[in-house]
């Protein structure tokens, strides 16, 4: 199962255009920012971009990508890995263990809730693959990470099927499709997309990332 998780993740440099991706879609259906779910941020630190996804019930993953490299984490509230769910309130042993101290230096901003975290995925930029650390995981418990990074929709199919629930609202999966083929955002597609959206704000907000 551990495999599966890190086979389905893509490269770093596809990641991070899908969760650019992503995000625009959620600038363009949600005006308030702290209700969106996915969102980007291109210059988080000096060299560093910042993804993050928030469900809103408490479970997070955050992204970094750096010119070392990229690492991935994740929180599941609901996890007994998770440190709410242990007397020692303690990061969980072997998840942070293996990151290189370049990537997991990345986790020190107090905005990344670093000891907040049930699995960690990392890959440097000299690494063809991501790894995760060596983690007993205990029988019939999770670490969120299957669920997570579920979270990333890899596909316009997945992704309209995803926002038209949560977002409530009807979409156009030729204008998502467009978007995720890197198609320039214009004022039509916004409008077709979230009528009741400031455009011009929108826009704004697009230009950023």
């Amino acid at each position: 199962m551990e495999a599966n998780v890190l086979e389905r993740l893509p490269d770093p440099a596809m990641l991070q255009k899908l969760m650019k991706i992503q995000a625009a879609l959620n600038i363009i259906l949600c005006q308030e920012e702290w209700l969106r779910y996915h969102s980007y941020v291109q210059d988080w630190n000096e060299g560093v971009a910042m993804a993050k996804i928030d469900n809103g019930s408490g479970d997070h993953l955050f992204i970094l990508f750096s010119p070392e490299g990229s690492i991935i984490k994740g929180f599941d509230h609901e996890s007994g890995l998770s440190p709410y769910a242990q007397d020692e309130h303690k990061v969980w042993q072997g998840i942070y263990d293996d990151v290189p101290k370049e990537l997991l230096s990345l986790l020190e901003d107090d905005a990344i809730e670093k000891d907040d975290v049930t699995f960690c995925i990392w890959c440097k930029n000299s690494d063809t693959n991501w790894h995760k650390g060596n983690v007993e995981i205990p029988e019939g418990a999770s670490d969120g990470s299957d669920f997570l990074l579920g979270c990333i929709f890899h596909t316009p199919e997945d992704f309209e099927e995803f926002a038209s629930d949560y977002f409530d609202l009807p979409l156009s999966l030729e204008v998502v499709a467009k978007i995720y083929d890197d198609v320039p955002i214009t004022e039509e597609m916004i409008h077709i997309l979230n009528s009741s959206c400031d455009v011009k704000e929108v826009l704004q907000e697009l230009a950023l990332l």
